[in-house]
């Protein structure tokens, strides 16, 4: 009689947003007895990546089959390895959401580099390394060595080009049919009716947090609103403690014109995107960025910054490189509509989702978990 147990193990200490979202869609590929998961809620994410090991070493049974182990780089691998060999057997898949090597740092806090050391550690331990992106895989193994030699006493050598031999990209396998197909663009029936002429819809989808940079955000709006152009603007996105200093006063400053201010429930957020014209970005620090593309196929023109993982995203047109050039590109769409939604046309003539979509992507990952997908 064959075993039923599972020879998936699946391992994920912060359980929540895009790492949740990345098991929750490989999952819908698996038989439930072909995984297991063990995992912890998305919060407190500095212990999680200094104890999860430990915590999981107890939790995981002895008696087991795995043969493949998937977690993401939270996970110290390195270290449950160490506490349970027996693991060690397994075929050990690394997923990199992000990359502590180069994650930016407030001024006044102190890098803790053990997070990135156990990252190179973890990635020593494992047989696949995947990343979401190439810079995020570039700008891992670009730092390695800069990154080892931060500690003064000797020298580690060749720890990159262990690395960089396991090492796959597969981005982030974004569930696009979530989301309505586009925005069908109603016909207009009524010719005395110039919709070419409505303000701008701008949506800002991001965590409120220092990395994605609420201070230019905030900037760019102040800037566009004292050159008294027409727009309408949602801040929406996760916020976990206090509201940045950025946003202080920011719904007085640019009253009616603030048509949302908070984190929005499904329904409304899909609502909203699909209402939108233009989504940005201002971030320091993104690896991949699902909310832009789930924003972008909703039908919202993107505007990024030309850095991070956006270049290898979206065509030079949709960039921009300084913060004068963003409020540029904004008050010029604002000023004219109908030039707006005439290049948001045509960019939507040549962008391509299919990509980054989980139905072109999951079966990439369900043959590195070796399941028959057929």
């Amino acid at each position: 009689m064959s075993s039923a147990k599972p020879h998936i193990l699946i391992i994920e200490p912060f359980y929540g947003g895009s790492h949740k979202q990345l098991i929750g869609t490989l999952i819908e590929g698996l038989s439930e007895t072909d995984y297991e998961i063990f995992s912890l809620p998305a919060k407190k994410w500095h212990w999680r990546a200094r104890t999860s090991a430990l915590h999981f070493s107890q939790l995981i049974p002895l008696d087991h089959e795995y043969q493949v182990l998937f977690t993401s780089s939270v996970l110290s691998l390195a270290e449950l390895i160490g506490v349970r060999p027996d693991l060690g057997t397994c075929r050990k898949i690394v997923y990199f959401h992000e990359n502590q090597l180069i994650y930016p740092v407030r001024e006044v806090k102190q890098r803790d580099c053990q997070y990135g050391f156990n990252e190179i550690l973890s990635c020593l331990a494992a047989d696949i390394v995947l990343f979401n992106s190439q810079f995020n895989c570039t700008s891992f193994l670009d730092n390695v060595q800069p990154f080892l030699k931060i500690q003064p006493d000797f020298k580690i050598k060749q720890i990159r080009e262990q690395i960089e031999k396991k090492c796959q990209v597969l981005y982030f396998p974004v569930k696009f049919q979530r989301f309505p197909n586009k925005r069908e663009t109603p016909k207009d029936d009524n010719p005395d009716l110039d919709q070419d002429q409505e303000c701008l819809h701008l949506i800002w989808p991001h965590r409120w947090e220092h990395d994605k940079n609420p201070k230019l955000l905030a900037e760019t709006l102040h800037e566009l609103d004292e050159r008294n152009v027409d727009f309408k603007v949602t801040i929406c996105g996760e916020s976990y403690q206090e509201i940045p200093e950025a946003f202080d006063n920011i719904q007085e400053k640019l009253g009616n014109k603030l048509v949302n201010f908070g984190h929005l429930e499904r329904d409304e957020y899909v609502k909203t995107l699909l209402s939108g014209d233009i989504v940005i970005s201002t971030a320091d620090h993104e690896f991949f960025g699902v909310a832009m593309l789930e924003a972008t196929y909703c039908g919202c023109y993107p505007i990024v910054p030309n850095k991070l993982v956006y270049p290898e995203i979206y065509p030079k047109e949709n960039l921009y490189n300084t913060s004068n050039a963003l409020v540029k590109k904004l008050y010029n769409f604002c000023r004219n509509p109908r030039v707006f939604r005439k290049q948001r046309d045509q960019f939507f003539e040549t962008f391509s989702f299919e990509r980054f979509s989980a139905q072109e992507l999951v079966p990439k990952y369900l043959e590195l978990l070796n399941i028959n997908t057929s």
